[in-house]
């Protein structure tokens, strides 16, 4: 009664809030979405999706069909990629999530390159200020920097990465420069929202020991890193913001690391990937690649 194709599209749906949101990852129009999952529930004789409004949501029976899905989908790929490391070919689909920035300059790059290697390989790379909210059946590789919270997945470190407390040379000309952490209370401060971090409480260590903590109250807030560093260049507060992405305005002069001698918390880049998919011959090929962008670390 179901074959792989329906557990595909179910798994498409489960994923989406909406029956138009549905249609465009799936490249069809929306009568379409619903004239198939009519066709689904009426051959299993049961209701798979509640719609209220334009929003839906699974019931109990449609629960259970996304979890074996998920299950039986993820087995299926697991065999097709062991076939494929039979016969040394690298194929298949490869999905891997970035944050914003860091995709942008590093990631995207690195996934043309694999591409190239690997002709028979496709693959989608998706960018979110929120990487982190994401399921974790829904990509193959995630791309994470900071603070990490779930440790059942299997983690690869690729790069350090230290954050930075920085400032543009006209906002230290017109507010002074501070000296100590407690310093920072009388400074205007711009706080980057991402991965759902307390980005307000900033915490210092000192080289030599001892610790500082403040809660800031940010004169300008965003969850765009670019539009973060903007405002810095411009002037309009200090920003703590990851070396990979100011240090060539540090080497520039354009930004100005703040309080030498101590530091914040390190955010490490690392790539994450489920422990079902750890064993994928594309994902440990790309994992490789990874491993060698992260050594040269261009940033430095």
């Amino acid at each position: 009664m179901l074959n792989s194709d329906d557990l595909g599209f179910f798994l498409v749906l489960a994923s989406a809030s909406t029956l138009a949101d549905a249609a465009r990852k799936l490249d069809v129009t929306p009568s379409a979405v619903t004239q198939r999952l009519g066709g689904l529930e009426k051959r299993l004789g049961i209701g798979l999706i509640d719609r209220c409004g334009r929003r839906m949501a699974l019931t109990d029976e449609g629960e259970l069909l996304a979890e074996h899905a998920r299950r039986i989908c993820g087995d299926i790929g697991g065999l097709a990629d062991m076939l494929a490391s039979r016969r040394g070919q690298v194929s298949g689909h490869l999905k891997v999530v970035a944050p914003l920035g860091f995709g942008q300059h590093h990631v995207a790059p690195v996934i043309a390159r694999f591409r190239k290697q690997h002709p028979e390989i496709t693959a989608t790379l998706l960018l979110s200020d929120r990487p982190a909210s994401l399921a974790a059946d829904t990509w193959d590789v995630m791309i994470h920097i900071g603070e990490l919270r779930d440790s059942a997945l299997v983690m690869h470190r690729l790069a350090r990465n230290r954050r930075i407390l920085c400032a543009a040379p006209s906002y230290l000309k017109r507010r002074g420069t501070p000296r100590h952490p407690d310093d920072l209370r009388q400074h205007d401060c711009i706080a980057l929202r991402e991965n759902d971090e307390d980005v307000t409480l900033w915490r210092f260590h000192h080289d030599e020991g001892g610790t500082a903590a403040l809660r800031i109250a940010p004169a300008l807030a965003c969850n765009d890193g670019g539009t973060a560093r903007q405002w810095a260049q411009a002037g309009m507060g200090l920003l703590v913001r990851s070396e990979w992405d100011v240090a060539d305005l540090l080497r520039q002069g354009r930004l100005v690391a703040l309080l030498p001698g101590w530091r914040l918390p390190d955010a490490d880049i690392v790539a994450l990937v489920a422990s079902r998919k750890a064993r994928s011959a594309r994902t440990e090929q790309f994992l490789k690649l990874l491993r060698e962008m992260g050594d040269g670390a261009p940033w430095r």
